[in-house]
């Protein structure tokens, strides 16, 4: 399956802007959104918010340029998820005036977004593989289609 780098890059650029505007504005309400945002787009992949403004305001403008290639998406939405559910608990610390906590969590997820951007490397993603070699394999239903899809791939070229 093809999937556009570029997408998944503005994905992450969004999550570290929104998050890092919210620290700045102290915004319980703006993690709790990313946190929104990240959970739904790993449930429901079509649904994902920044893919949705990037598909559909930015790259028909033509920037950033879309950079397809063949790849699974299993692991990003996994990764995904674990940011999200990393936000979800930071949004509750900080509901619950537990600021170092929050914030920490909220920390951990611009990080890890800001390594995957700039230095191209996915904490999630690595972690999706090494559960996958102990034979754990997380998935949801609404990853299915990809899986196939994926897998349809594999057969292709090794037929």
């Amino acid at each position: 399956m093809k999937v556009d780098q570029t997408a998944l890059k503005f994905n992450q650029a969004s999550i570290i802007l929104l998050l890092a505007l919210a620290f700045l504005l102290n915004s319980v309400w703006l993690v709790a959104l990313v946190a929104a945002v990240m959970v739904v787009g790993t449930v429901w992949p079509e649904a994902g918010l920044f893919k949705l403004i990037y598909a559909r305001i930015f790259k028909p403008l033509g920037w950033p340029k879309p950079h397809l290639i063949e790849d699974d998406p299993r692991p990003h939405l996994f990764a995904q998820g674990l940011g999200g559910l990393f936000l979800v608990a930071s949004a509750i610390a900080l509901w619950l005036n537990a600021s170092v906590v929050g914030w920490t969590l909220a920390a951990i997820v611009i990080v890890l977004a800001a390594v995957n951007l700039f230095l191209g490397f996915c904490l999630g993603c690595f972690l999706y593989y090494q559960l996958g070699r102990l034979g754990v394999k997380p998935s949801l239903p609404s990853w299915q289609t990809a899986s196939t899809q994926v897998n349809a791939t594999q057969k292709n070229r090794k037929g």
